[in-house]
């Protein structure tokens, strides 16, 4: 039997060992969610889903420590930032039962041309059928509920792939469903080798397609994906910040600290790059720096660490070489830049690195920020427009005519006024554009983009 090891990112000692599935397991998934969605008789009426879904809240806030004690150990995550997932979790089920409610069609008119009259017409909308959820490490818990309750909450089958170093939050999961009371086939964990997991994408039986993970592979699979599946894939960015020289460096500084180094920078939308007024450069780099160096890095299981682990070791020597390149072609080092160990590296604040290194172009995916000082607002915004991928995007100014002004001319799907670029909540739209992405995640969008529209059209001589 083939195994993954599921590691601690803190020390990489082994948690568990997890068999993978093989061919007959993944049809038998496949052929018992296709057939649950192809027979109507067999879908779940929507006061059952809410009475699922509310008992899956309720279970999940009984066992709030303990996911988070899964989700930490696995994902690296510090625990404190681990159990604000966790909670979020169970919004997120809860912001899902509220939004059966408002999965609705409307009237289409009818009479307006002799062809239409004696006619009555309206709109429905239907679960879109099975759905494969491709998910990924850097939150554990909350991903996989973002990738599986909208569907279970609008009547589709889901097959969820959490990542290979992180499967044991899906897998708890799996079990709060099955406790809850979800009849099997209807959320089912799948966890394969490379050629299975695409197998599973690329199957005709599929609906919808959603992904969350990097770039090259979300492009990849898509072009793989069947006639008529339907997709969103939610990858990376390298997200920028203008910084206005009237902004409040004193409230803006913890918002960057934040948004560049919660979970050591592993977060789609991370602080990456800020564009900092030259009139406050100096002050806001020297600051920044010595604000990061008072982070505490550790153990992900201290409730008082808050910079873990990156994921793998291989991620550091990654992040170690960025760096370097950078510093060696001009980059000023104001903190960090160093490998802790084999598993942690050091918070870091890079003022003015090349424009053509790798730190300033590409998702470092890691616990660095950078720093570009600036004297033109246009430059400064063509620059963070420069790059293919486009996320979140925030600036910090108290002028409102600025701040409407970059608001527009910067490409994102988001712009946070006075925050910072990682903020989000699970109500809200959520997804990238460009090379950054296709389609929205968030509750109800995901919700909305996992069902289909029918109409009827009734014909009718009394009409």
């Amino acid at each position: 039997m083939t195994v993954i090891k599921v590691n601690r990112p803190h020390d990489q000692s082994l948690i568990q060992e997890v068999p993978l599935m093989n061919a007959q397991a993944l049809e038998s998934i496949l052929s018992k969610a296709q057939r649950l969605f192809l027979n109507t008789e067999h879908w779940l009426p929507a006061y059952e889903r809410i009475e699922i879904l509310e008992r899956v809240a309720q279970i999940m806030t009984e066992q709030i420590d303990k996911l988070t004690k899964i989700a930490a150990q696995e994902g690296g995550k510090p625990y404190q930032d681990s159990k604000v997932e966790v909670l979020r979790a169970v919004n997120g089920v809860k912001l899902a039962i509220e939004q059966i409610a408002h999965i609705k069609g409307e009237q289409i008119p009818m009479g307006h041309t002799r062809s239409s009259s004696q006619r009555l017409a309206y709109t429905m909308r239907e679960p879109i059928g099975v759905v494969a959820s491709v998910s990924a490490f850097n939150h554990p818990l909350n991903l996989i509920i973002h990738q599986t309750v909208p569907a279970i909450a609008v009547g589709s089958p889901v097959i969820v792939k959490p990542a290979k170093a992180t499967p044991l939050s899906c897998f708890a999961f799996m079990d709060i469903l099955k406790e809850a009371g979800l009849p099997e086939g209807w959320c089912t964990a799948f966890i394969g080798d490379v050629e299975l997991n695409q197998k599973l994408v690329m199957d005709s039986r599929i609906n919808y397609f959603s992904f969350i993970g990097s770039a090259k592979v979300g492009w990849h699979l898509r072009s793989k994906l069947s006639p008529g599946t339907r997709c969103a894939l939610e990858h990376g960015g390298v997200a920028p910040v203008i910084v206005e020289p009237d902004a409040d460096i004193d409230e803006m500084l913890p918002a960057l600290l934040k948004g560049g180094f919660y979970h050591a920078g592993q977060v789609c939308v991370s602080v990456q790059r800020v564009f900092v007024h030259e009139k406050i450069c100096d002050d806001v780099a020297q600051r920044l720096a010595a604000m990061a160096i008072e982070l505490i890095v550790g153990d992900p299981l201290d409730e008082k660490t808050e910079v873990g682990p990156l994921i793998v070791p291989g991620e550091v020597d990654r992040v170690e070489e960025w760096v370097n390149e950078a510093v060696e072609k001009g980059a000023v080092l104001l903190c960090g830049g160093r490998r802790l160990s084999d598993f942690y590296y050091a918070p870091t604040v890079l003022l003015n690195p090349p424009e053509d290194t790798k730190i300033s172009t590409q998702e470092v995916f890691g616990p660095v920020v950078c720093l570009y000082g600036y004297t033109d607002r246009n430059t400064a915004i063509k620059q963070a427009n420069a790059l293919p991928y486009a996320f979140q995007a925030s600036v910090f100014t108290n002028n409102l005519d600025a701040s409407l002004e970059i608001v527009k001319k910067l490409n994102a799907t988001a712009v946070m006024v006075n925050d910072h670029t990682a903020f989000r909540v699970d109500w809200m739209p959520f997804g990238g554009r460009d090379e950054s992405g296709i389609g929205m995640g968030g509750i109800p969008y995901s919700m909305e983009e996992m069902t289909r529209t029918k109409m009827m059209v009734i014909k009718n001589k009394n009409l």
